[in-house]
């Protein structure tokens, strides 16, 4: 949980301190990120297959003592194609992101927002590369069932990352005041050092080291890599309709204003903060299901999915609680901007409002991964969050004249939706799981 807050935590500063900069690069950096997160998300999605793959292997291991090798070589094999896979995944997404380029004008956003936004989108994209190698290494180690290396490394390069922005953003220690331009440069930096820690830290631990030494041309295979593909894609498909909703939601409010949409990244980075709880709780909750289903324990299966959803629901409550009674204050630590503020405070109760939908949703489908289901959550989430999340919006942001507002009921619709569809299917797949044992 404190690694997908951590990674919450990056995106919170540097908007914070962007935003006490200049409200136009606040507006950049939001309008920048909702293109670039909308290819990353589908990305990790992607490579979350290598958590349940090998999840699944480890529960094995645990009751079938006498082929703990064979099924050590089995993840070693998962490791090497998940990191070619890595590759592909890479090269793919420069290629789609960097196309983008030459067409950021033709978005909708202001001349200045567009001036500011192309160098700062241009580093985060190359940013893209090591960040994913990072998730590839977080997932496999998470497979095992650690998830301290990942909190460590993602904790530390935070800090360095804010102190970057600090130096970059303001200029300090003979840089250049550079605003979003040395908010890019901080991330940059910071995302090359998360793999980099992975790989040391893996050829420091004992077991670990042997997924490194025994990398091989020979245990290439097209058909682990499409394996990894078949269960990933689907669940990059999945993450990628959730991400887009909100990345329209940038495009459509910046047609209403550049305070606006200032306003719309100052509520959504703390309702992204919320969510990253959820979604470590969702993490845990994958890792729980895919043992326990490995070692055919189907009780604590029932278990671990149960005792995530209360445990989302205490969380989101708090953060609910908080957010609604700190509405007025919250905007202040991001932009000095009265309208802003005024916007964004309206905006922060209605994100207090939807954070019992997006938990629920962010656990039922991690639950769903735990059981390596994946393709009906797919179609799932593109009815929820595309057909009516974005609909719903549009309708009440422009016919009823809600403004930014709208487009928050809207995701309210369309994640309370994916919520009770997740968690249907899942009992549904969990029945059926009973009567075949």
């Amino acid at each position: 949980m404190l690694t997908q807050l951590g990674a919450s935590l990056v995106g919170l500063f540097d908007s914070i301190m962007v935003g006490h900069y200049a409200t136009v690069d606040l507006a950049a950096v939001s309008f920048a990120n909702a293109l670039f997160f909308m290819a990353m998300v589908f990305a990790m999605g992607a490579l979350m297959a290598i958590t349940p793959l090998v999840g699944v292997c480890m529960g094995e291991m645990n009751v079938q003592q006498e082929n703990q090798s064979a099924i050590r070589n089995k993840i070693a094999i998962l490791f090497q194609n998940g990191m070619l896979f890595t590759v592909l995944q890479s090269a793919l997404m420069l290629l789609l992101l960097g196309g983008c380029i030459p067409f950021l004008e033709y978005f909708g956003q202001e001349p200045e927002v567009v001036a500011v936004a192309r160098p700062y989108y241009i580093l985060i994209v190359i940013s893209l590369v090591p960040f994913l190698f990072f998730t590839f290494f977080k997932q496999f180690l998470e497979g095992l069932g650690n998830t301290l290396v990942a909190m460590i490394i993602t904790l530390a390069m935070n800090g360095l990352n804010i102190l970057l922005n600090w130096v970059f953003i303001y200029g300090h220690w003979g840089a250049d005041a550079m605003g979003a331009t040395g908010a890019g440069i901080g991330s940059l930096i910071s995302r090359l050092g998360m793999p980099l820690c992975f790989v040391i830290a893996m050829w420091l631990h004992r077991d670990w080291k042997y997924y490194i030494q025994t990398f091989s041309w020979s245990k290439i295979s097209w058909e682990e890599i499409k394996k990894q593909m078949t269960l990933g894609f689907p669940i990059g498909a999945q993450t990628f309709l959730e991400t887009f909703t909100f990345a329209a939601s940038f495009v459509i409010i910046g047609w209403i204003s550049k305070e606006a949409l200032a306003a719309h990244q100052v509520a959504n980075q703390i309702a992204d903060m919320t969510f990253m709880i959820a979604l470590g709780i969702g993490a845990a909750t994958t890792i729980r299901v895919s043992h326990q289903l490995g070692a055919g324990n189907l009780k604590a299966v029932r278990m671990a999915s149960n005792a995530s959803i209360h445990l989302v629901l205490v969380m989101n409550t708090i953060g609910a609680a908080l957010m609604i009674s700190l509405r007025n204050y919250i905007p202040m630590l991001f932009t000095e901007d009265t309208e802003v503020i005024a916007i964004a405070s309206q905006l922060i109760v209605i994100a207090g409002l939807f954070q019992y939908a997006d938990g629920l949703q962010a656990v039922g489908a991690a639950m769903l991964r735990g059981i390596t289901d994946v393709k009906v959550p797919m179609v799932i989430a593109f009815v929820s969050y595309i057909i009516v999340g974005l609909s719903v919006g549009l309708l009440c942001a422009f016919p009823l004249k809600m403004g930014a507002a709208g487009i928050w009921i809207g995701f309210i619709c369309g994640l309370a939706l994916a919520a009770i569809c997740f968690h249907i299917r899942f009992n549904r797949k969990f029945k059926q799981l009973s009567q075949n044992r």
